[in-house]
This record gives structure tokens, sequence and C-alpha cells, in this order.
């Protein structure tokens, strides 16, 4: 049997056996944790979670603000065993169900705020499976589940963390993606992964520093906000600043001057936001790095930025499969436009069509290796095939390979896109909007904005006698989908432009989208 090993106690017994008990580990508008009173509020919840019969390896799904309540329960699940999981609070209703079922989850904790949200998708749908509902207020969510008030946890002496067993292979928590191959499936992360992750970009990368405090823009729920405000700041003994309202550059900057923020994480579109707002460059003045993911950073936005805000950016890729970033830029060698060289710990490389080894400056697909690795997709053989290839990741992202060592993405292999730094599967957009009784068909592809970022732009074909206007599409879409996902422009043509054996040739439609955002 493996020793002993729990990513709970990695990010907080740790720092209590270290001296930081009284230093403070959360920040909150409602409240700080210091490290000690963190133990105390992980170890009581998970009694709870003992005490409600939740056990080893069963799913506890967290739709949750950024909060003392997300990292408590995240580090509570952990302790005993079980597996948080926690997606995003963007998913409407009958997204969280579906993925609800899919993971087979016994227990769902939620934030008040999305109270109304889930009561009214769980009316509609009986989950035969799922247990007990946590939150916190009092006010049972749905009288058909038990209900576990989140706010009524007390302090308790301590939980015997080993009557639970966990080494570090050991199932730890899963953070659903659309990632490289479409539908949400569930990336299965084993314990071992959290220090892996948090020691090869956090520490040697970031130099992440115990008196370092963190704000993330990109929220708990994906898997680089998770690393940027929970795991890389508790596996340092540094303090994180977590912000439970949606990010906007007004809100986070007035987050950053209050409590002196000194790493600042974000994405591109989150950056260009601040370029546009009127927000004053002196409330940024206590960071001193910032980190960008989710999407390749264009060169102009970069430099806009960096002269505007006087801090640097790190331009890295990472992917949920991996749990964090692999590639990055290093601070004073940041090269625009480039994703930068392989982060200490992984291996890279770029590989063409026929499965050899791309030579200088030409474009594959890339592949990592790394420790952080996933287990796999929870009940998605094929594609966990595909994407988990041996001790390699299949990205999905063509690169190429600059003869000093820089990596530049080129865009994806298959139709999958980004916008705001989230997988897009166009297919869904797809579906959406031919549920609209106007629309016959619709075909989604990227087009490039005028900050240089990706976004889905729609081409429709409407049923013969039927009318629409963009407009109305676009409300449509926002009323089914995620933000994110909505068409910032719908294109109405009589036909798709298709391929000898009648496929829809995207990368012509891709070309007549590119200047339609500009």
């Amino acid at each position: 049997m493996q020793k002993y090993y729990n990513a709970s106690a990695i990010l907080v017994d740790r720092q209590i056996e270290a001296g930081f008990g009284e230093k403070t580990a959360i920040i909150t508008d409602e409240g700080s944790l210091t490290y000690l009173a963190l133990l105390k509020r992980v170890d009581s919840l998970a009694q709870r979670l003992v005490d409600d019969g939740l056990r080893p390896e069963q799913r506890l799904m967290m739709v949750m603000a950024d909060s003392i309540d997300f990292a408590v329960t995240y580090l509570a699940a952990m302790r005993v065993g079980a597996i948080p999981v926690p997606i995003s609070t963007m998913l409407h209703g009958d997204q969280i169900i579906e993925l609800v079922l899919d993971s087979r989850a016994r227990a769902l904790a939620i934030s008040p705020q999305y109270r109304s949200m889930i009561q009214a998708a769980l009316a509609t749908t009986l989950l035969p499976e799922l247990e007990i509902i946590y939150c916190s207020g009092g006010e049972e969510v749905d009288s058909r589940y038990r209900f576990g008030d989140l706010s009524k946890v007390e302090d308790c002496a301590f939980f015997d963390r080993k009557l639970r067993y966990t080494g570090v292979d050991s199932p730890c928590f899963w953070l659903y993606t659309s990632g490289t191959t479409g539908r949400p499936k569930g990336a299965m992360h084993r314990h071992g992964s959290i220090e892996v992750a948090a020691k090869n970009y956090g520490v040697n990368v970031l130099g992440i520093r115990e008196d370092d405090r963190t704000l993330s823009a990109a929220k708990a729920f994906f898997a680089y906000g998770l690393g940027n405000s929970i795991l890389f700041p508790l596996f340092v003994g540094a303090t994180t600043i977590l912000v439970a309202n949606p990010s906007k550059p007004d809100l986070i900057a007035d987050q950053v001057e209050r409590h002196g923020a000194t790493l600042f994480f974000g994405g591109p579109t989150f950056f260009a936001n601040m370029i546009h707002s009127d927000v004053d460059a002196k409330k940024m003045a206590s960071v001193r790095l910032s980190a960008s993911a989710g999407e390749p950073l264009p060169p102009s936005l970069y430099k806009k930025f960096t002269t505007r805000f006087g801090f640097d950016i790190l331009d890295g890729i990472g992917m949920t499969e991996m749990l964090h970033i692999f590639l990055s830029n290093r601070e004073n060698e940041v090269r625009p436009g480039t994703t930068g060289v392989a982060v200490p710990g992984y291996q890279l490389k770029i590989l063409k069509d026929d499965g050899s080894e791309a030579a200088i400056d030409e474009a594959g697909t890339l592949f990592v290796k790394g420790d952080s690795t996933a287990i796999g997709y929870y009940s998605r053989y094929e594609a966990s095939r595909e994407v988990f290839q041996g001790e390699w990741l299949r990205t999905g992202d063509t690169y190429i390979k600059d003869s000093e060592g820089y990596y530049r993405c080129l865009g994806r292999t298959s139709d999958m896109l980004k916008a705001s730094g989230i997988w897009v599967s166009p297919t869904e957009v797809e579906e959406e909007l031919v549920k609209h009784r106007a629309v016959a068909q619709a075909v989604v592809v990227s087009a490039i904005d005028e900050d240089q970022l990706e976004k889905p732009v729609a081409f429709v074909i409407l049923n013969e006698g039927e009318s629409v206007t963009e407009e109305e599409l676009i409300a449509h879409c926002r009323e089914g989908l995620p933000s994110f996902e909505r068409p910032r422009k719908i294109v109405f043509v009589a036909s798709f432009p298709t391929t000898a054996t009648g496929k829809v040739r995207r990368v012509e439609l891709r070309e007549q989208a590119k200047d339609l955002l500009i």
C-alpha cells in the first residue's frame, strides 16, 4: 500500500507545521481566515461529510462562487477521500443537471446566489443518486434531498484524516472540460498532481512566495483559476484574495488596491477589457507580476497593457487535463507573440500528421508529458484514447518551435475554438441556433476581433418562408447558452461551401468571417 498522502494536508496542515497558523490564508469581502482557522473549518466540514455518509471516491459537485465556502468545501472533500467536482457557475441549470447526472454525484454544494437557478432545474428532474445538497443560509433547496447548512459548520478539535486513507495516486478531484474533443468530460486528477503543478509552475516560473497575495480574474472552477486562487498560494503559505462577484475591471482593480495583491492572473479577454476601461493604473501598483492563459495573448495587447499598467505578463498555455500551465514565458525573458518555453518538469514535442516530429519552424500538433497529467476522462473511452496517448497528452493545438526554443500557437487542430479563454464547441452553438423555428442550418466558426482575440461567428440558413433578425437570434442564444458561447455576429446565407462529399468547408467560412469583427 502507498504511504499516506492527502492534498488537503499538503495545502493546509503543512503550513501549520511550518509555523504559519496565525498567518492570513484567505481574504474575502465577507471576512478572512488564518491558516489555523482554515484548518479548523476544513476539519469540521470533513467530519460533517463523514457523518452525512459521503464515502471515499463519491463525487461532491460544487456550483460555488470564489469564497471561503468554496475553499473549505473543496479541501474537506479531498480530506475524506471523496471527489470534489467544481463546475462552471456560468452554466445554465439544465447544463448543471446534466453534469450531476454524468458524474453520478452523491452530494451537491452550491452558493446561495445560485439557489433559485438550481431549484428551477431540479423541479423538472429527479436525480436518483443525489442524496444531499449543501448551501449556506439555512434554507432547504429541495425537499426530496437532505439539506446541509454550510453556514453552521462549527470548529471541531481535530478530524483524524488517516481514518480515510489516500495515497499520492488516489483519485482526488475532477474538473469538467470540453477541451480537445467537444462535449464536457470529467478530467480525473490524483492527489499528487497538485504538488507537481504547484512546484513546476507556481514556484519555478511565477516564483510565488509566502509574502505574496494572489488575485485571479479567472474563477476557481477553471483549472487555471483553481491553481491561481487555491493551490499555489496555499502550497507556499501565501494569501489568496477571493472575489465572489463576476470579474469586471473596476471591481478587480478595487480589490487589488484594497488588499495589496502582488500576483495577478487573467486572460487576454480580461486584459483587453481593462485596457478599454477607465481603471486608474495606480490602483494596480502593488502587482509585481501577472500571468495570462486560456488563449494566445496578441503582441499588440501585451504592449498596450504593460505600457499602461507597468507590470509584466507571462503568457502561457495550460489544459484542464494537465491541471495548469506547462508552457510559458519567463520573467524578464518574455517574447511577445509566443507562448514561451517548456515549464520545468514538462516535456514537449510537435508531431506532424504522419506521426513524425516536426522540424524547427515546421507546424504540427503539440504534445506534452508531465506528472500532473489527469488519469483520464470519466466514462469517455474513445475520448481518453484520443487525448491520453501513453505518457504523452495530445493538446489539439497547432504549434511551431523556433530556433531559439520558443513556441508559437497557430490555432486549433480541430474545429474547437476558444472565446474568453473558455472552450467553445461549435456543435453546441449550432444545436442551439437550430432550435429556433426560423433556422434550418447553422455553422459556427471563429473570427478575430479588434483585440486580436477569437470569438464565435455563425453562418445561418433560414427555413423557407421564415424570417428572423440577427438581434433576435443572438437573444435566443443568450437564453440557452452561457455568454461566452453566444455568436458575436450572425451571417445569413443561402448555402454553405461544401466538399465533393458534401462536408461543409469550414476553412472557407473562417476566411469569410475573418474581418467581420474588426
